[in-house]
């Protein structure tokens, strides 16, 4: 066993331990509590004395690793989410047109700077398949999601189907899938998907009320959204048939689309009857504040999610739509917002790192079993991240979100510290 100890520890499960340690045993938490309790225990044994604070590991609920090819679209800002759309299309087309992007790179790229920035574990939505394994690669834990996008019902059962389950067969790992959202399958082939995702237990992953304009689009199959897929060339049931009535969220409901298995991106338009839909069936929102305000969309009421009892993760989006992978920094964005749209709790803090570790977790079906993350607690995996901050036992959650931006220290993950400036003294006694 190694000891890990650091002034101020956050196992999240827990409260804060001032002069905290945590025994390690073969990638996984023995131990946890106080470091003279914990050296006692484990007398003997090789202590990591880490200055600053020590917190799960961070969990980034959404973003495109692969992405990271393609930043320069991210380094604007945009007027909403269809002229977005209409840029990275025109990016990602001249970079697959090109024939000598790789992703595979660009996603490795992207997971060591996630994990710079303390993120242990990512549900990474994977558009080109030969990307799928980067996160894996550079030591992260977590979930690709292969993204199902643009099928019809003829092109879906033509060859589409076939592609999805023959990718997943072949990945040689678990593997989510990922409908890119309402707007971009035909409804019969997100009710299939749902279907799929039932009979052989796959994580969901879903882009949902992002876009001002999905619920027109959904409802009556008019507005910007309906004229850039129709530009694109989707021809879609629901835009021949002009809609389906029924809100972004009641339609993929009615489809079978969320449940526990289920967390979507975004979720920025949600009404309070649609909340309600994901509260009942146990889906998680990741939240996007940074891309969002890159797309210059409305913010997510984060405030009634965490009044009513929505799980809530947070991700960072790729570097296409936000300007790092550094997942506190919308952890400080959301604080923000919340602060902004009335939520007086004293508890905002703790809720909003609790939600960027084991609501991440929760998010990707980590938070129990022997592949446990998002806490520092007997028999989970040793997942956690060390910031160069003052050890603030009276207010660590604020401490950690308003300094721990851009301060992380060394990420370590299954107790092997992967990246970071190690500010550890090796060898020390207990």
């Amino acid at each position: 066993s190694d000891l890990h100890s650091a002034p101020l520890v956050l196992p999240i499960a827990g409260p804060p331990l001032r002069e905290g340690a945590l025994a390690v045993r073969r990638g996984r938490v023995v131990a946890a509590g106080p470091r003279r309790e914990i050296a006692s225990a484990f007398r003997g044994r090789r202590e990591v004395r880490w200055d600053g604070v020590v917190v799960a590991g961070l969990v980034n609920a959404h973003t495109h690793l692969q992405f990271t090819a393609l930043a320069q679209v991210g380094r604007r800002r945009y007027g909403s989410l269809e002229e977005w759309s209409t840029t990275f299309d025109a990016a990602y087309a001249e970079a697959v047109e090109a024939a000598d992007t790789d992703w595979a790179a660009a996603a490795l790229q992207g997971a060591h700077a996630a994990l710079a920035a303390g993120t242990t574990a990512v549900a990474d939505v994977v558009t080109d398949v030969e990307a799928a394994t980067a996160y894996a690669e550079a030591g992260l834990t977590g979930m690709a999601y292969l993204e199902v996008l643009g099928d019809t019902e003829e092109s879906w059962h033509a060859e589409g189907r076939d592609r999805l389950i023959t990718a997943l067969q072949e990945s040689g790992r678990p593997m989510g899938v990922s409908p890119h959202a309402p707007y971009t399958l035909d409804v019969a082939v997100l009710e299939d998907l749902a279907l799929l995702a039932r009979s052989y237990r796959l994580r969901v992953h879903i882009h949902v009320a992002e876009s001002a304009h999905e619920r027109e689009y959904t409802v009556s199959g008019t507005g910007p959204l309906a004229r850039m897929v129709r530009e694109i060339g989707f021809d879609f049931a629901l835009l021949r048939e002009g809609g389906t009535g029924l809100g972004p969220v009641d339609l993929l409901d009615g489809v079978g689309v969320f449940g526990e298995h289920c967390h979507v991106a975004h979720g920025v338009y949600l009404t309070a009857d649609e909340r309600r839909v994901l509260r009942k069936r146990g889906t998680a929102v990741a939240l996007c504040p940074r891309s969002n305000r890159t797309l210059g969309l409305a913010a997510p009421d984060v405030a009634a999610l965490l009044a009513e009892g929505n799980p809530i993760a947070v991700g960072t989006d790729s570097l296409a739509s936000s300007p790092s992978l550094d997942l506190l920094e919308d952890v400080r964005a959301l604080r923000d917002l919340a602060r902004e749209q009335g939520y007086r709790a004293a508890d905002l803090e703790e809720r909003l790192v609790r939600a960027a570790t084991e609501g991440g977790a929760r998010a990707l079906g980590m938070a129990a079993g022997p592949g446990r993350i998002g806490a520092l607690v007997p028999g989970a995996r040793a997942d956690f991240a060390v910031f160069d901050i003052e050890a603030d036992a009276r207010e660590p959650y604020r401490a950690l979100i308003e300094q721990g931006p851009g301060r992380c220290v060394a990420t370590i993950i299954a107790g092997r510290s992967m990246c970071g400036r190690a500010r550890s003294r090796n060898g020390r006694r207990g």
